[in-house]
């Protein structure tokens, strides 16, 4: 097939307008922007203009919108990713959707089984798949530099602001589903391996915007070869975005690590050897649309399917259900045969952060910054 893939996004919130909108200018080599779908009539106007963008819908068209492209981008609340996702398949149109996948294992399941059915490609937004630190740091994990690697930790934070859908449960949100993920989804692709055993514990400092949502959780994973992974993901503290390997030669750590607004950077130690790399900032939301285009066009499956989804959603719910008990959950039957790797690897220029449309970033920011 020698044509481009004509995408629609849905869901017009910061997401979308600070990073995927912008991010079809370094796409254009197999993507194109065709449509924007959103119940707010002020952005659908302003976006369109801004980004030449012919057809605009609000929810109640979003058939409309199916029939006039060829795949999707879902940035919604989380609790409507499932929907989104059955209903483009039965068109025949193909989806990335934003992470997590959804807010349940069930959820999860059935998109996969609606993808199945349709025979549409499913990809999970997991940006960092694609990136040079994070794939650099799973070469080193991996080739001995480090000798046996023992340990993983993470640490991703941020300051949330009352109000936001983050902090409702409802929609699918909390610090472990929003930004633990990250944690989560590192350690599977640094130990190249899926965990066996999962415990955790939440706290809540008594401010009212955490009485739905924990302020805090930590989590430990035990993977095969009594390997741990352990983590703190938060809503409460300055941004924090980093994890160390810890193996019995050396350490690596990536620090910032999970962000696309900032240079990411390795501190290597090896035998008491220290190196440090910086990697700048690129375009990650411009490399993902390219891979998924590839993939849709040469009919290959993505590497971060609907599966790499599932797989942290099962590995949430014990660490939710280890919360509430106290007690350690077993995993049992994880399975994923692909993995990301440094051939992987998309890199296109960084792009200027925009003015956004009456949306804002996780702290209030209406600029995006």
């Amino acid at each position: 097939m020698s044509r481009k893939i004509r995408y629609g996004v849905v869901g017009l919130g910061w997401i979308a307008q600070a990073a995927m909108l912008p991010a079809f200018q370094n796409a254009s080599e197999n993507s194109e922007l065709t449509a924007l779908v959103s119940d707010d009539p002020v952005k659908r106007r302003a976006l369109s203009g801004k980004y030449d963008v012919p057809y605009s819908f609000d929810y109640g068209e979003f058939d409309d919108c199916l029939n006039a492209v060829d795949a999707i981008y879902i940035a919604l609340p989380n609790n409507q990713h499932r929907e989104y996702t059955e209903r483009a398949a039965q068109a025949g149109v193909h989806v990335l959707c934003e992470k997590p996948m959804a807010p349940t294992v069930a959820d999860a399941q059935a998109m996969i089984a609606a993808a199945e059915q349709h025979r549409i490609k499913l990809m999970i937004a997991y940006r960092l798949h694609l990136e040079t630190a994070n794939l650099e740091a799973i070469t080193i994990a991996n080739s001995g530099q480090l000798g046996d690697v023992r340990f993983f930790h993470a640490i991703n934070t941020q300051v949330v602001e009352a109000g936001n859908i983050r902090l409702d449960p409802k929609l699918g949100g909390g610090p472990l589903d929003d930004i633990g993920i990250y944690c989560i989804n590192a350690a599977r692709y640094i130990f190249q391996d899926e965990p066996i055993e999962a415990f955790a514990m939440s706290t809540h400092d008594g401010d009212p915007k955490f009485d739905q949502v924990p302020e805090m959780v930590c989590g430990i994973l035990r993977f095969p070869g009594d390997r741990i992974a352990s983590f703190t993901c938060g809503f409460s503290t300055a941004k924090i975005s980093q994890y160390q390997i810890g193996g019995t030669n050396g350490d690596l750590r990536v620090d910032p690590a999970f962000g696309f607004e900032s240079d990411l950077r390795h501190v290597l130690t090896i035998n008491d050897q220290t190196t440090e790399r910086v990697f700048p900032r690129r375009d990650q939301f411009g490399a993902q649309l390219v891979y998924f285009s590839n993939c849709i066009l040469n009919d290959q499956q993505p590497e971060p399917d609907g599966y790499e989804g599932l797989i942290d959603l099962q590995i949430i719910e014990a660490l939710r259900e280890s919360t509430k008990t106290g007690s350690r959950v077993l995993l049992e039957g994880l399975q994923k045969s692909a993995r990301p790797h440094l051939e992987m690897e998309l890199a296109y220029p960084a792009i200027k952060a925009p003015e956004l449309v009456n949306a804002a970033d996780p702290k209030g920011n209406s600029d995006g910054e």
